[in-house]
């Protein structure tokens, strides 16, 4: 029986950035929340949280561990549920053909392959239990091709398709939903704004980003987020942009 007080979430990557603000602004409302990543940041520490450690870079063992994950929170009985698959990595950057193979596989399958699985094991066990969100979240990336950024572009457009291919089959109660959040202030904007011209031509605009005062605070992005995504009625198929929330 479904506990009508207990809402659930499941938030990737909560060692640093948009993840710990989304893990932290979602505890603050009273849902249970279980972080999904290598390692959880600190400030995370609480009896509704619950920590999975995973390199979503490497996928050995990632379907077992969502499973049992997931399994336990459809256990508890919750009323709803989201899955939010934030974790992403911006490396490898620069032209193809200077790019490490191992680093073109590990941003497949951190920024493609970990969110569609994690999505498929969430889906598998909590559907008719409850209702269900899955939130991508993907960039402008997606659609707008920049040099020395083929492995993130590729892989985030592949991701929007995933979404959208599963929103088409999902049933009643259960909702896929993308999200492009915009710029903000994180660990990866940092990455990518301390790359060469030569690896990345566009950096400058990065760096022009950060020196305007452009960037979002991951908490003010996280705020919005939840308020909307979250628990505002989006419908399954939508494909949000931070203007829109």
């Amino acid at each position: 029986m479904a506990d009508a007080a207990l809402r659930a979430a499941c938030v990737t990557g909560v060692s640093r950035g948009l993840g710990v603000a989304l893990a932290a602004e979602l505890l603050a409302r009273g849902f249970e929340v279980t972080g999904i990543g290598r390692s959880a940041h600190a400030s995370l520490a609480h009896p509704r949280f619950r920590f999975v450690a995973a390199d979503l870079s490497r996928l050995v063992s990632l379907d077992a561990l969502a499973t049992e994950a997931f399994d336990a929170m459809a256990a508890r009985g919750p009323a709803s549920a989201v899955l939010i698959n934030n974790a992403a990595t911006a490396a490898p950057v620069g032209a193809v053909g200077s790019l490490a193979g191992d680093e073109i596989a590990a941003a497949f399958a951190a920024n493609l392959a970990a969110p569609a699985i994690l999505a498929n094991a969430f889906v598998r066990s909590l559907s008719g239990r409850a209702p269900l969100r899955i939130v991508d979240v993907t960039s402008g990336s997606a659609a707008r091709a920049m040099a020395g950024t083929a492995a993130y572009c590729a892989a985030k457009a592949g991701l929007e398709m995933w979404n959208a291919a599963a929103a088409a089959g999902a049933p009643p109660g259960i909702e896929f939903v993308v999200l492009r959040p915009g710029i903000i202030d994180t660990p990866m904007q940092e990455f990518v704004r301390t790359r060469s011209p030569e690896a990345l031509p566009e950096v400058a605009l990065f760096r022009d980003f950060h020196a305007s005062g452009s960037l979002q605070s991951p908490e003010a992005t996280a705020r919005r987020i939840v308020e909307r995504v979250v628990l505002g009625e989006q419908g399954n198929g939508a494909v949000l942009r931070y203007q829109e929330l």
